[in-house]
């Protein structure tokens, strides 16, 4: 396989555009899949894709390859070329990031191998065992992955940028043998595995299981709900997926200001008297990220001109104010704001040392919400998020759970939640349910919701 460095330098020295960058990821991957207690199938792949993006005047094209030969990776410059040539002006043209070369630049990609679950398929197997043993009559479904990409960044500019990103991730679904509309899920997110307490994700399960012994059919209403982290996680990821300044200065997202026309942003609005800061930092021990930006294609978070510059913190909401809009160093010019970068992690803070278990004990009655799924937009002027309950909504009565109930439909803004949160708990690594292929490196917090509106009784299992 041809070099990272020989293939960025062949790109680089083909190129005939007024400004090139090279981005180049190799990608090793395994995997494990069980299904009915039983293991089905592992497997382990490589994978290489590089992509092209050539500036010409103010316009800009991007190709993308796999970088097998040195003769593709020429015909991609010159089809990048050719796209930009072909392209109108783009909005966010700025000069090329100038900066370092990383010493590790010309090292050869980092891999993972299928011994990386070592300890986890013993302990599967334990657990297989234990159940039929037991007579416990649960059947355990699940996915456990991990990935490790290396990217290298190069520039006409001289910047050399290299990031090894480890990413692992297990989900693990349950469900009665002989009741199957009984189940319940759990998942967490784990760099190399070493640090996941698998046996306590199954006591979890089972525990839930256990709940479900009893059904209770709720009609639709608001409901004062509990959500743990791998709940608030999936709301959080959205709205903050939805904090861009043009959007915003353009008033036509959640933080324009209504009927100020153009320009109003809702920048420095306080939404809660909670001490509530979400943050992304690339930085964050457990949860690392890329410290520079990497991107091969443009919106109105990020733009290939802006590649390599450097990734910081940004709070997003302070002290549960409104405190940073995603801007690319355009956007940020054209707007008089700060460039801003997200990173590709998420933590929620502020909250009590309390843990989930500890906001169920403090109910006198409400829902457990467990987890999400098939979260869709309906409106992006108030962030009205629409989605449904799986696998585990529960009844709390005087601190205790009492039962499984039905599914629901929910309609909630996050940017209302936040407003009307009554408690939060302590922060912890969680890994969310429906945005887990996009995004799995969270800390979140449980909230505490008086009023969490049910739309809907969901016949979905």
């Amino acid at each position: 396989m041809i070099s990272p460095d020989e293939l960025t330098t062949t790109a680089l020295d083909a190129s005939k555009a007024d400004g090139c960058t090279v981005v180049l990821t190799d990608t090793s991957e395994v995997n494990l899949r069980w299904a009915n207690s039983t293991m089905t199938t592992n497997g382990h792949s490589t994978t290489r894709s590089f992509s092209v993006i050539s500036v010409v005047g103010d316009s800009v094209g991007v190709v993308s390859g796999n970088g097998a030969e040195l003769d593709e990776v020429r015909a991609v410059v010159a089809a990048s070329e050719q796209a930009a040539r072909e392209s109108g002006p783009a909005q966010d043209v700025a000069p090329l990031v100038e900066g370092e070369a990383d010493g590790d630049f010309g090292e050869p990609g980092a891999a993972t191998e299928i011994g990386v679950f070592a300890r986890l398929t013993g302990e599967l197997a334990a657990t297989f065992d234990g159940a039929g043993e037991s007579g416990r009559g649960e059947l355990l479904y699940g996915f456990a992955d991990h990935r490790v990409e290396t990217t290298w960044l190069a520039s006409s500019t001289g910047l050399r940028r290299r990031w090894v990103q480890p990413t692992g991730t297990i989900e693990i679904n349950a469900k009665i043998a002989d009741n199957l509309g009984r189940s319940a899920w759990v998942g967490a997110y784990t760099a190399d595995f070493t640090d996941l307490d698998f046996p306590a994700l199954v006591a979890e399960l089972r525990r839930r299981l256990c709940w479900s012994k009893r059904q209770v059919q709720l009609p639709a209403g608001r409901y004062e709900t509990i959500l743990p982290p791998s709940a608030v996680a999936d709301l959080m990821l959205y709205m903050v997926w939805s904090m861009d300044g043009r959007p915003a200065h353009e008033g036509r997202s959640a933080f324009a200001v209504p009927g100020k026309g153009p320009g109003a942003t809702r920048l420095g609005e306080q939404l809660t008297g909670l001490p509530l800061t979400l943050s992304s930092d690339p930085s964050v021990p457990g949860l690392q990220t890329a410290p520079f930006l990497v991107t091969t294609a443009s919106s109105d978070s990020a733009s290939v001109f802006d590649n390599g510059a450097p990734v910081h913190r940004v709070d997003w909401l302070r002290n549960g104010t409104i405190n940073a809009l995603a801007y690319p160093r355009a956007a940020a010019q054209e707007f008089g704001a700060q460039f801003t970068s997200p990173a590709e992690n998420l933590i929620l803070t502020g909250g009590s040392t309390a843990r989930t278990d500890e906001l169920v004990a403090r109910t006198d009655r409400g829902l457990l919400l467990t987890c999400l799924w098939y979260i869709r937009e309906v409106d992006p002027v108030s962030l009205l998020l629409t989605g449904l309950t799986r696998d585990g909504v529960y009844l709390v009565e005087s601190g205790e759970v009492v039962g499984q109930v039905n599914n629901f439909r929910f309609n909630e803004s996050p940017i209302d939640l936040i407003r009307r949160v009554s408690e939060v708990g302590a922060t912890e690594s969680t890994l969310c349910r429906e945005w887990k292929d996009w995004f799995s490196r969270t800390a979140m917090a449980p909230l505490r919701i008086p009023d969490f509106n049910m739309s809907s009784v969901s016949q979905a299992s």
